[in-house]
């Protein structure tokens, strides 16, 4: 059996999830791996037999995507040659984790796929969602079609949708709080983030940053360019985590028994869906930058943290897939 997985590549939390699922894919056939974007520092252990630009954002220093170079790095007639010509004819099964080349490669040739992502969740009403409507939702529901879906979130708000997939590397961590801060804004420039985090005394801050290519140290702040195994055993040995609205990041922390203070990305739907989600479970959020000093002591000084337990599911899902979609 011939098998197509194709990752989004913009932000890490998709590769994330992709080197847990893998080695499950290639129990039952010949896998290839397809990814697109290049916002991801996380790579695969695996070889990747495509690579493509595809259609992803970039992250602002404003707490925003920045719109303007999103538009400048996207190349539409390289994006529409890569959906004509990308052989999905050639798989028993394509697997698709919001990549839209492979996506809409599919659904213009007629070829179902099967959607097994973090957004799919948004297609149940049941989930946590923004009230109204919001663009966001519109683009997010058609960026990458799917036949199927089968989806992940905090939650398990419909029947369709699971708790997330935890690495085994974040599951066999023996987590300790050594006192120190963790630091994941990516779409915040470390001059904004040092200015907040330096107003809270007798504290200390490990900042990841998408900004800065060296370490440095300023103020109460260690800097480091995103380095996966460094960010792993920050948020292991950390007393908190200060993020965005990203879901796998907050998701591993609150695993490992480490508060959570999300701050989600203006103008980026699923982001402040996800927190919302997260509200909802009890996570502090901030939603302007009016309020961040004022959340952020208030988070530093208090000291509850919410137990969650994520189950492993993965290979169940993975068999799930197998069992009922392989004759697709």
């Amino acid at each position: 059996m011939k098998i197509l997985y194709a990752i989004q590549g913009t932000g890490n939390g998709h590769v994330s999830r992709a080197r847990e699922i893998i080695p499950y894919l290639k129990k039952h056939g010949e896998l290839d791996l397809l990814i697109s974007g290049t916002q991801a520092e996380i790579g695969l252990d695996e070889e990747v037999k495509f690579r493509f630009n595809g259609l992803g954002f970039v992250f602002g220093k404003n707490g925003s995507v920045d719109f303007k170079e999103t538009w400048r790095r996207f190349h539409s007639l390289e994006f529409l040659s890569d959906i004509k010509n990308l052989p999905v004819h050639d798989y028993d099964l394509v697997i698709n984790d919001f990549e839209p080349v492979t996506a809409w490669a599919c659904k213009l040739k007629r070829k179902k796929s099967v959607a097994l992502s973090h957004q799919s969740a948004y297609l149940s009403p049941k989930t946590p969602q923004l009230k109204g409507f919001h663009w966001g939702k519109v683009i997010m529901n058609h960026y990458a079609p799917a036949t199927k879906h089968i989806a992940f979130h905090f939650e398990k708000y419909d029947d369709f949708i699971y708790t997330p997939v935890i690495r085994s590397e974040i599951r066999n961590l023996k987590p300790e709080n050594l006192g120190h801060f963790t630091v994941y804004l990516p779409a915040y420039s470390d001059e904004f983030i040092i200015n907040q985090v330096k107003k809270i005394k007798n504290s200390t801050w490990q900042i990841f940053s998408k900004h800065s290519k060296k370490n440095y140290v300023k103020e109460n702040v260690e800097v480091f360019p995103v380095d996966n195994q460094l960010f792993q055993n920050s948020v292991k040995n950390c007393a908190g985590l200060l993020t965005g609205g990203g879901f796998e990041g907050p998701a591993e922390a609150l695993f490992l028994g480490k508060k959570v203070l999300s701050v989600p990305m203006h103008h980026q739907y699923e982001q402040q869906c996800n927190a919302l989600a997260l509200e909802k479970m009890g996570i502090p959020v901030v939603w302007n930058q009016n309020e961040f000093s004022q959340k952020l002591q208030k988070w530093v000084e208090d000291d509850r943290i919410d137990a969650v337990n994520f189950p492993d599911e993965t290979e169940q899902i993975i068999q799930h897939i197998f069992e009922n979609y392989k004759n697709l």
